[in-house]
């Protein structure tokens, strides 16, 4: 049975007026299991792009890393392959098959891989399609409580409008997760940032094809080793406090403010999604009324609930002070994940405007990231934002773009930009 314990790390100490709490908050789960342990059950899809473009080394290696997925998977686990072009289907079980889902054992395995080598590429590309067949598959097994998609492109949505996307992203969110990868330099990172982020997985960069099969057996091993299916942060405000914000920092920077869901008038959940062994940061940010010095109180109760029972609780408190050398202080934790979550917009928002051709913003924007990144200590944003500009001065943030930065060094540097690193101690 998983443990979870968390640790809280703030200054408690606000001047007179002040109102703003800030607080780290390290969740760290150990002892999960494997998925296989959870109750109900788990079900892995594989969803492959079949489009015309993927036609050649794309398709050959996204078959052989299909194939290497597969024996990833654990028997018992519910499993299904879908091929997606402009229309999606059910590559495995057949599309005759009376069952949409099947367990995971030797004969099923053998099946499995002779259908992915069938797989042909033709047509056009509609994700919505993709995710509405995944939702729909995933639905006949209820039973799972643990639901997991890896979805895998070479290009961009063309064949619909991005509403039609949007849409299917609204509609299957909470329903399962899924980790989103592009292969090659065609696909657009924000099309499958808004899947990865609203079904609470990841979205990265294969540059080569020969890359997926690894890539994959490394995900699926990774969802295997999540023996809790789901769990939830809750975190409670005193009657008239507001909660600014509610962000996972580490290991990836991700927005859950607008994710909440009430648990009661003063309680609000934030999904999470399965955890296996691992730490995950989160800052929250109350404000609080002010009150005289000398006063204090609790600010939050921050919690993580499983299966609606609270596992673990951490408080967050705000002390009311006149002593400046008290009242000064930032907390490490808060300014590093601070600095890292403004790094993660910096680059994001340089990118784009260096695509719609505002160079002087994009200067800025990236200019600003790699200020950032110097301060913050990620080195490996340094490096990465080292082959997109010049860089004359980390510490001042002075940047020239360069003239045929790659458009993969480009890519590597915009799915990475939510990855942060920890606070040096």
């Amino acid at each position: 049975m998983a443990t979870f314990t968390s640790d809280v790390f703030q200054n408690e100490f606000l001047p007179a007026g002040g109102t703003d709490v800030h607080a780290i908050v390290q969740v760290t789960s150990s002892g999960a299991g494997s998925a296989t342990s959870t109750a109900g059950g788990v079900a892995e899809i594989l969803v492959i792009d079949t489009s015309g473009s993927m036609d050649g080394a794309n398709l050959d290696a996204a078959k052989r890393a299909a194939a290497v997925a597969v024996d990833q998977i654990s028997d018992g686990v519910y499993f299904a392959i879908v091929g997606g072009s402009h229309v999606a289907q059910r590559v495995f079980p057949y599309p005759n098959a009376p069952v949409a889902m099947v367990p995971m054992e030797p004969g099923a395995r053998a099946e499995a891989k002779r259908a992915i080598g069938m797989l042909r590429a033709q047509g056009g590309t509609a994700m919505s399609t993709w995710l509405y067949l995944t939702d729909q598959l995933f639905a006949t097994v209820p039973q799972a409580q643990q639901r997991h998609a890896i979805l895998l492109t070479d290009g961009k949505n063309e064949s619909e409008p991005r509403r039609l996307l949007s849409r299917a992203v609204h509609d299957v969110t909470g329903h399962f997760q899924c980790d989103a990868r592009g292969v090659g330099s065609r696909w657009q990172v924000d099309e499958l940032r808004e899947i990865s982020t609203a079904l609470l997985g990841t979205v990265d960069l294969i540059a080569e094809p020969s890359l997926i099969a690894e890539d994959f057996a490394a995900l699926i091993r990774a969802s295997m080793g999540r023996g809790v299916a789901n769990a939830e942060l809750r975190v409670w405000a005193p009657q008239g406090a507001q909660v600014l914000w509610v962000r996972q920092v580490s290991p990836t920077v991700e927005d859950l403010t607008d994710r909440r869901t009430e648990v009661n008038p003063l309680t609000g959940g934030y999904p999470t999604g399965s955890w296996g062994d691992e730490q995950r940061d989160y800052h929250v940010a109350v404000r609080v009324a002010s009150k005289g010095v000398g006063a204090e109180q609790l600010a939050a109760r921050v919690q993580i609930a499983v299966g609606g029972e609270v596992v673990t609780s951490a408080l967050v408190k705000a002390k009311w002070s006149d002593d400046a050398s008290l009242t000064a202080q930032i907390s490490p934790e808060v300014a590093h994940y601070t600095g890292q979550a403004e790094l993660a917009a910096a680059i994001q928002e340089g990118l784009a405007a260096k695509a719609a051709g505002d160079e002087a913003t994009a200067t800025v924007k990236l200019g600003r990231a790699v200020q950032l990144a110097q301060e913050t200590g990620n080195d490996e944003a340094t490096s990465r934002l080292r082959r997109v500009v010049e860089i004359d001065d980390e510490a001042t943030g002075t940047v020239r773009l360069k003239r045929n930065a790659n458009k993969l060094d480009e890519m590597a540097l915009d799915t990475a930009s939510t990855k942060t690193t920890r606070v040096k101690r």
